[in-house]
């Protein structure tokens, strides 16, 4: 969003929305630190309150800037650290049958791959569990939404309320709709993401050893064995250098 405090006037009050077009609120200050850097982003939100959020989840988009849940940008960050690291296991592995690398130093190196990726996996089940209770959100608040329209036909239909508020609580209960839904698809790809890293690790994992034998996997076993590859996920957004020091909204 921005580098330094040299053009933070540009940014003093412009408005911040989600990805999906809802406001989040206006951008009222910064956390500067001695070397010139932004570590955090002030908000006041559409209640009058104030937040500090990471520099990390806002991109600039045009005119306008796009604040991104920290919940997205770790869940993309996972879908490419987990298979980088079983991609360079795998290849530690070639280097020691091949005897390119002295047998010690194979050993602290898998270890360190192998402690990287525990921790990677460990993360990405907590954020695939968040993930899951945020797309159940989206459901329920789709379903209210749905009803609301029901319960607005009903009341036109009795002549309680007129053509100009019928379109303008049309407007807004559809627009609220299109944004959700495309909340719990976006959620739902990020699932899959998250799974098939998850489950890609773990069938992995079963055709390394076998006491102490190497196992040979099956066709079938390597074309699930290999991590997804990254690429098939969104380009990750043009965010700003800063980091949260202090309390972060998710």
């Amino acid at each position: 969003m921005v580098k330094s405090s040299s053009n933070l006037s540009l940014f003093i009050g412009k408005s911040v929305r989600d990805e999906y077009g809802r406001q989040i609120g206006r951008i009222a200050s910064f956390v500067i630190n001695p070397n010139d850097r932004i570590n955090g982003v002030f908000v006041q939100q559409e209640n009058g309150g104030f937040s500090r959020y990471s520099g990390d989840q806002f991109r600039i988009s045009g005119d306008d800037v796009v604040f991104l849940p920290l919940i997205k940008l770790r869940a993309r960050a996972l879908c490419n650290e987990i298979p980088l690291i079983w991609r360079k296991n795998q290849a530690l592995n070639e280097l020691i049958e091949k005897k390119k690398i002295p047998p010690e130093m194979f050993d602290d190196l898998h270890e360190n791959f192998e402690g990287a990726l525990k921790q990677l996996k460990t993360d990405a089940e907590s954020i695939l569990k968040d993930v899951e209770e945020r797309i159940v959100k989206c459901a329920q608040q789709i379903k209210e939404l749905n009803s609301a329209l029901i319960h607005l036909e009903i009341e036109r239909e009795i002549g309680k309320i007129n053509d100009e508020s019928y379109r303008m609580a049309m407007m807004m209960i559809q627009g609220g709709l299109k944004q959700t839904n495309a909340e719990k698809n976006d959620l739902e790809v990020m699932r899959k993401h998250l799974s098939n890293i998850i489950l890609g690790e773990k069938t992995a994992t079963k055709t390394q050893t076998e006491e102490g034998k190497e196992v040979v996997p099956t066709e079938a076993t390597s074309s699930t064995s290999t991590p997804p590859e990254p690429s098939s996920l969104p380009e990750p957004p043009v965010i700003v250098y800063v980091k949260g020091a202090y309390k972060q909204n998710p």
